[in-house]
């Protein structure tokens, strides 16, 4: 099959080989893949049998959004009596790719079921099947297809997604622990029991959950435990009062924070969580911590700036200008994908633009 696209390309190439070279430079990829379209349907017409050739068609055509032409291909390949099982199999596939693409979820739902139905555990079907449910909710489903392409992260991240969908806090909890089971260092999961135990103002609950958290994620990852508590404890604070962190819980951040060597991040939060409970001086000393750590690290000078604001004598056009600023360098998207670069204000467990999983970073540097 390759070998026959390389010499169609080949002869194509040397077609055009004059018009390649002309003064307005090369053609636009998109001339190629037509020429190929063209020459696949005139082979297919002469060789209706060429099954390979009749998938790779299909193929061309979606990817140049004829969506339509490419499903009619696959239902034409399925509805063959005598179609080998093998490529009925990669026609339902292919099909539920197609209706994906289209955006008819229902029906890509049914031919991928078809496509596994035939095939069993096929990776590329499982990830097919997982992706899918994933993006219409079915949490669930998707757990269970990540369970069988053998992806614990992935698949315990979508039982706390189905967690956090149950109703029943008691459910809701049990589905959690066995995500943390799944797999150990789940991020997702440890988040959910931290906030669970701070909504019940459960301290001593608190702090264990923490430092075992802390100590079961990934390294690099104990940012996210502290900062989805500090975002969940902002969303259900009751009005904007200033003070809208628990004293008791700062304290326990603090100390659980301490067990830990220090560094430029778990001093950071030390500062913010003391800061949201009012405790002013030891805000202070735990952002000069961090500043001896690293005199770049912009979000300490940041909180700084904030709480030294008072303390200064300014006319009423300088405290604007600086408000201005200060409410736009907070604004700054403070989380990176380590492997495509995205840059967030919230934290996130799966990259939306590369997929990767646990691939978040705190940005430490603004080129960063």
């Amino acid at each position: 099959m390759f070998h026959w696209l390389h010499s169609l390309r080949q002869r194509k190439q040397e077609e055009k080989s004059s018009l390649l070279h002309s003064s307005e430079g090369f053609l636009p990829p998109s001339q190629d893949t037509f020429a190929a379209i063209g020459e696949l349907s005139r082979v297919v017409r002469n060789n209706p049998d060429a099954v390979e050739i009749y998938l790779a068609l299909g193929n061309l055509f979606r990817s140049q959004g004829e969506i339509e032409r490419a499903i009619q291909i696959r239902t034409n390949l399925i509805a063959r009596p005598q179609l080998d099982e093998h490529f009925k199999a990669r026609a339902w596939f292919e099909l539920g790719v197609d209706f994906k693409r289209a955006g008819i979820l229902d029906r890509a739902h049914a031919a991928l079921e078809q496509a596994y139905k035939i095939t069993g555990d096929d990776p590329a079907v499982l990830k097919e099947l997982a992706r899918l449910y994933a993006d219409n909710n079915d949490f669930e489903k998707a757990a269970k297809y990540y369970s069988l392409l053998g992806q614990p992260l992935a698949q315990a991240h979508y039982m706390v997604k189905e967690a956090q969908k149950e109703p029943n806090k008691s459910q809701s909890y049990k589905l959690t622990q066995k995500a943390i089971k799944v797999y150990p260092g789940s991020a997702e999961a440890w988040l959910e029991i931290i906030c669970r135990d701070f909504e019940m103002a459960q301290w001593k609950s608190l702090q264990s959950s923490l430092k075992t958290g802390l100590q079961m994620v990934a390294e690099g990852l104990g940012f996210v435990l502290l900062e989805g508590l500090y975002q969940f404890i902002i969303k259900n604070s009751p009005g904007t009062q200033q003070c809208f962190i628990d004293e008791n819980c700062s304290n326990v951040i603090v100390d659980t924070l301490s067990s830990f060597d220090q560094n430029l991040i778990f001093c950071y939060y030390c500062s913010i969580f003391l800061k949201q409970s009012g405790q002013i001086s030891r805000t202070r000393e735990w952002l000069e911590k961090t500043l001896v750590m690293d005199q770049e690290f912009w979000p300490a000078r940041l909180e700084i700036l904030d709480i030294s604001q008072h303390e200064q004598v300014m006319t009423q056009s300088f405290k604007t200008q600086l408000i201005f600023f200060t409410r736009k360098a907070r604004m700054v998207k403070r989380f990176v994908c380590k492997k495509c670069g995205l840059k967030r204000e919230q934290i996130f467990f799966l990259c939306p633009r590369c997929y990767s999983w646990h691939s978040i970073s705190f940005r430490t540097l603004l080129n960063e």
